[in-house]
């Protein structure tokens, strides 16, 4: 069975837009004419509300026990970070001291 002449890569070449040329020696820029959006359609707030709503339920919301083990373990890590940090500010004060010493005397 043969092909109709309007399918193909051929076809699909005789559609293209025309193309001009920006400058003499560059490649060829395509002219496409910008045709408007078409309008969105408005939503009423109660719609726009039962949305939500749908949504909503389709959620999977964590359990009261993961929530709690992970607000713990947040919790931990913030204070490991704060004891980490307020050691390295301590080693580096400490350096900084015997440094200003050593350069003054």
């Amino acid at each position: 069975m043969a092909k109709s002449p309007s399918t193909g890569v051929a076809a699909q070449r005789r559609k293209a837009p025309p193309t001009k040329l920006a400058t003499p020696g560059r490649a060829p820029v395509a002219v496409v004419s910008a045709e408007p959006a078409a309008p969105k359609k408005r939503t009423s707030p109660t719609q726009f509300w039962n949305e939500v709503r749908a949504e909503a339920r389709k959620t999977t919301w964590t359990s009261w026990k993961e929530t709690w083990i992970t607000s713990v373990m947040v919790g931990i890590m913030v204070i490991l970070t704060a004891v980490f940090f307020l050691a390295v500010d301590g080693a580096l004060n400490v350096l900084m001291q015997q440094l200003l010493k050593f350069a003054a005397g």
